[in-house]
């Protein structure tokens, strides 16, 4: 239950961002995500997403609201306020609230298991639980279930908090994204998963077929179950973009029975970061495509470099945005992209921490506006796990991103 007081907290939180979303800027920034996402370049765009720093730029030690599930609502609002204040890139601040259908998954049969850190933030390992072949035979396909009375319990819930003052939405299915390697690293473990690509091919195989056939049953599931919802909104896409798009819905598309080809979706392979092209597309590439093919417009990659993997990447069904990480030659990814894709740059975080240099900062930004001119870019900070207790070096950051895009 929400207390009357934690209720008339969440009300005046409502306002505040029903305030910010109504400001024209909103609009403008709506507009020019449509644009960059069909590959017009208006100029690069900017999203900065504090993830690991959100603790220290906004402590939960601070909130107002007593119970837990007020503080958690609460914590939504201040962020959305404090990204619009003090973080100025292209984040359009919605007048929503999104109400999550409530969808159960019975999981893939093998739980993943992990070593914990001994450190409050330290690095967890791998406890692999897929020791053989045998093991293959846990595995199950995931089974979906819609529980609609409890679905309606929450958007009741929120319709009567600040139905009044935000559109409520009620979505289900809205952000699509695959990440096999991912999975079978977290059963099998990460070192093991680099020696099977040489010393047990078959078993690797075996093993993202099924996840493959998997996530083919999951998706049909989705549309059998009518759970499928639109993204072509504020919804985060692929590693970092956002999915406002006049080329999705398709044309001929219902609104009551959304599908595959009228949304976004994407993938990644992070763990093969070191891993030849070749290795790459035969032991994921494949398997992902096959994924992403239903799908009206298609993301790739994170933190991954994928340089010398761009030819393979632009193989894959209805590829619109490309993630260009840290660690990538931005030269070269811009001379490969050109403006056929969205150039999802992604700056190094570690510059938001040690001794912060504005200098360095806008010389490391310039460099790469400088070579992507025939790019459609995007700035996309992301990964900052810490900012070492100066939130401000968000706003110096975008600050500085922000006067060289507009040049």
């Amino acid at each position: 239950m929400i207390t009357p007081g934690d209720r008339q907290i969440l009300r005046d939180l409502a306002k505040e961002v029903a305030h910010i979303a109504s400001l024209p800027i909103m609009d403008e920034r709506r507009e020019m995500w449509k644009r960059h996402n069909r590959l017009e370049r208006i100029r690069p765009m900017i999203l900065v997403f504090p993830e690991g720093s959100w603790g220290e730029l906004l402590p939960r030690s601070n909130l107002q609201c007593e119970g837990e599930r007020a503080r958690q609502i609460e914590w939504t609002f201040r962020s959305r306020i404090y990204q619009y204040e003090h973080i100025h890139d292209d984040m359009v601040i919605e007048n929503q609230w999104i109400v999550q259908k409530s969808i159960r998954n019975s999981g893939w049969g093998l739980q993943p298991k992990r070593i914990p850190s001994t450190e409050a933030r330290g690095a967890w390992g791998f406890d692999p639980v897929l020791q053989d072949a045998a093991d293959l035979q846990k595995l199950k396909w995931p089974e979906i279930e819609y529980d609609p009375v409890a679905t309606q319990r929450s958007l009741e819930e929120a319709q009567d908090l600040f139905g009044d003052i935000l559109d409520v939405k009620l979505k289900g299915m809205h952000h699509i994204s695959f990440h096999l390697m991912s999975q079978y690293c977290h059963l099998r473990g990460l070192e093991q998963a680099m020696l099977d690509m040489v010393d047990n091919p078959g078993l690797l195989h075996d093993a993202m077929a099924f996840f493959e056939e998997g996530h083919h049953r999951l998706v049909q599931q989705y549309v059998d179950l009518n759970l499928l919802d639109l993204n072509n909104d504020g919804t985060y896409h692929s590693s970092g973009g956002i999915g406002y798009s006049t080329e999705l819905p398709l044309p001929d598309y219902n609104p009551d029975r959304i599908r595959p080809c009228d949304m976004w979706a994407s993938a990644e392979s992070q763990e093969l970061a070191q891993v030849s092209p070749e290795m790459h597309a035969e032991f994921a590439l494949q398997y992902e495509k096959r994924l992403l093919e239903p799908f009206g417009l298609n993301g790739y990659g994170c933190c991954e470099d994928l340089g010398d993997k761009l030819e393979d990447v632009f193989t894959i069904p209805n590829i619109r945005r490309i993630s260009i990480s840290p660690f990538a030659d931005v030269e070269k990814c811009a001379e490969k992209l050109q403006g056929n894709y969205i150039f999802s740059w992604k700056p190094h975080p570690s510059h938001l921490v040690g001794d912060f240099d504005p200098g360095k900062i806008r010389e490391y930004i310039q460099h790469t506006l400088d070579v992507t001119k025939n790019c459609v870019v995007e700035l996309v900070l992301k990964d900052t796990h810490t900012c070492q207790n100066h939130p401000e070096r968000f706003t110096q950051w975008t600050d500085i991103a922000r006067e060289l895009v507009m040049q």
